[in-house]
C-alpha cells in the first residue's frame, strides 16, 4: 500500500516537472489502436495548484501540438498480451506524434482499459481540534477511511474524495477553511490487477519514456464526454472500445463507480468473420461501411459483395444482404449492452437523480446503436464525443478518442487524490470491506 502511495506521489512530481518544461505526451493504449497526443502548456502560470477538488470546469490551458495513431498490436481486452509488439506500436505512435509536434517528449501520462477494475465506497470521520478544517484535517480524515483488503495482487489506481461533510453540512467539494466540530469524507477507490499495469510500465520504460501518471480509460472517457450537468446530476459513460467496454458513473463531478466488460467492437468483427466466412480485414471493412444494428425492409435488397481470392469460384463470388450482416452483428451488441445493464444495476445507478447514459468509443458509431441502447439500458441515451478541448486536430475529435482526450484533461487538471495529501504512514489500515456506491443515496 505504501509503495503504491509513494509511486503515485512520485508520478505527480514528475508530472509537475514535465508541465514546468511545458510538454507532456498522453498515451491511450487500446486493443484496436494506440493513440499519442503531445500537449504544450502555456507558460508556468497555466498550472494552478489551487484548482482544488473537481477542477474540470472550463477550458484547459494547453494545446494539442502533435497527434498520431497506429494500429494496436499485442493488446487484448485492453491488456498487453505480447510485450514486444506493443512496445513497437507505442514507439511508432510516440515518434510520429513527436515529429508532428517538432519536440522531443520524455514524460508520458497513460490510460488503459481492462485489468478488472473494482470500485469501493469508503467513509471516514475525524474530530476537528481547533474548530476549522485545514490541510492536515483533510489528510487525517482520508487516512481514517477503512480500506478494504482488496487483494495482494492488486493496486489502487484512483482514490478520490468525492464528498466532504462538516458536522451535518454535506455535499462540500473543498472543506478547507470551514468551521465545525467534525469532518467526514466519502471516498471512491478503484483497484485493478497489478500485472497488466506492470506490463504497461515495462513497455513504456522500454520506449525510453517516464510515466508521469496513469488513469483508467473509463474515467478518462467520462471526463471528456459528459457535459457539466451530466457530471453534476449523475450519468454513466459507456466507452465501447475494440477489446473491452468501459463503464463509469459520475455524480457531483466525481467518478463513483467504474467497471469493464471484456467485450467490444473486435468481437463483432470476429462474429462477422466467422458468420460470413471472410477474413478479419474484410469483416472489419464490412462492419465499418455496411454495419448496423437496426434492419429495415430496404436492407434485404442492399447487397454486399464478398469477393475474395481463395481460388474457389463459388466461394469467391458471393454476396450477402445488409440485413444478414445486421443479423450477425445485433446479437453481440445486445449481449454487450445487457452485460453493461447488469453492472449498472449492481452499482445502484437507478438511485441517481438523473439517469443519463452517454455512449462513446469507436464502436459507438454503429448506426442505430443509440436506439438499441435506449431499449436495453433505459430511455435517456445519447451519443457522445470528446468535449472541452479546443484546437484538437480533426483526426482526434471522434468518439474513438474520448479516453485519449480525457487523459489530456486528467493531465492538465488532475482531481485531488489520496496521495496529494501528506497522510501519516500509520494511516493505512486494511480493515472492514465497505462495498461501493451505497452512500450516495443517503447523501445526495
Amino acid at each position: 500500500m505504501t509503495d503504491l502511495y509513494q509511486s503515485q506521489r512520485a508520478m505527480r512530481n514528475k508530472r509537475q516537472a514535465a508541465m514546468q518544461r511545458g510538454v507532456v505526451a498522453v498515451l491511450d493504449v487500446g486493443s484496436s489502436k494506440i493513440a499519442c497526443l503531445v500537449l504544450r502548456f502555456d507558460g508556468p502560470d497555466s498550472f494552478r495548484e489551487s484548482d482544488g477538488i473537481g477542477s474540470m470546469a472550463g477550458q484547459s490551458s494547453f494545446r494539442v501540438i502533435g497527434a498520431a495513431t497506429t494500429r494496436s498490436r499485442g493488446v487484448r481486452f485492453g491488456e498487453i498480451d505480447a510485450m514486444h509488439e506493443t512496445e513497437r506500436a507505442i514507439r511508432t505512435a510516440v515518434q510520429a506524434a513527436q515529429k508532428m509536434a517538432g519536440v522531443r517528449v520524455d514524460h508520458v501520462i497513460a490510460c488503459f482499459a481492462g485489468a478488472k477494475p473494482r470500485s469501493y465506497g469508503l467513509a471516514g470521520t475525524v474530530d476537528l481540534h481547533d474548530g476549522t478544517v485545514t490541510d492536515n484535517c483533510v489528510a487525517r480524515v482520508l487516512s481514517s477511511c477503512d480500506v478494504p483488503d482488496y487483494g495482494a495482487d492488486r493496486e489502487i489506481l484512483h482514490a478520490q474524495p468525492v464528498n466532504f461533510a462538516v458536522d451535518h453540512r454535506s455535499g462540500l467539494g473543498d472543506p478547507r477553511g470551514q468551521a465545525g466540530n467534525s469532518l467526514s469524507v466519502d471516498m471512491h477507490m478503484l483497484s485493478v490487477d497489478r500485472a497488466p499495469i506492470e506490463n504497461l510500465l515495462y513497455c513504456i520504460k522500454r520506449c525510453d519514456l517516464e510515466l508521469a501518471g496513469i488513469a483508467s480509460s473509463s474515467y478518462a472517457a467520462g471526463i471528456s464526454s459528459l457535459v457539466e450537468d451530466e457530471q453534476e446530476l449523475g450519468a454513466a459513460c459507456i466507452d465501447l472500445g475494440g477489446g473491452s467496454t468501459g463503464i463509469s458513473i459520475f455524480i457531483k463531478k466525481h467518478m463513483i463507480y467504474a467497471d469493464t466488460v471484456r467485450m467490444g467492437g473486435d468481437h463483432v468483427t470476429s462474429d462477422i468473420s466467422q458468420g460470413l466466412q471472410v477474413p478479419m480485414p474484410t469483416a472489419e471493412r464490412i462492419k465499418t461501411f455496411y454495419g448496423g444494428v437496426q434492419a429495415t425492409g430496404m436492407d434485404d435488397r442492399d447487397m454486399i459483395d464478398l469477393s475474395s481470392d481463395t481460388g474457389d469460384w463459388e466461394h469467391d463470388r458471393r454476396t450477402v444482404s445488409r440485413a444478414e450482416v445486421i443479423g450477425v452483428m445485433r446479437p453481440r451488441m445486445e449481449e454487450i449492452l445487457e452485460e453493461v445493464r447488469v453492472r449498472l444495476d449492481a452499482a445502484g445507478f437507478e438511485h441517481l437523480p438523473s439517469q443519463r447514459i452517454v455512449l462513446t468509443g469507436g464502436a459507438s458509431q454503429l448506426p442505430g446503436l443509440d436506439g438499441l441502447a435506449s431499449r436495453i439500458l433505459g430511455q435517456q441515451v445519447r451519443l457522445g464525443r470528446p468535449l472541452r478541448v479546443q484546437g484538437l486536430p480533426q483526426s482526434v475529435t471522434g468518439p474513438g478518442f474520448a479516453s485519449a482526450v480525457g487523459t489530456c484533461l486528467f493531465a492538465a487538471h488532475p482531481q485531488d487524490e489520496w496521495w496529494d495529501f501528506d497522510i501519516p504512514v500509520d494511516g493505512y489500515p486494511a480493515r472492514s470491506l465497505k462495498r461501493a456506491v451505497k452512500w450516495f443515496k443517503d447523501n445526495w
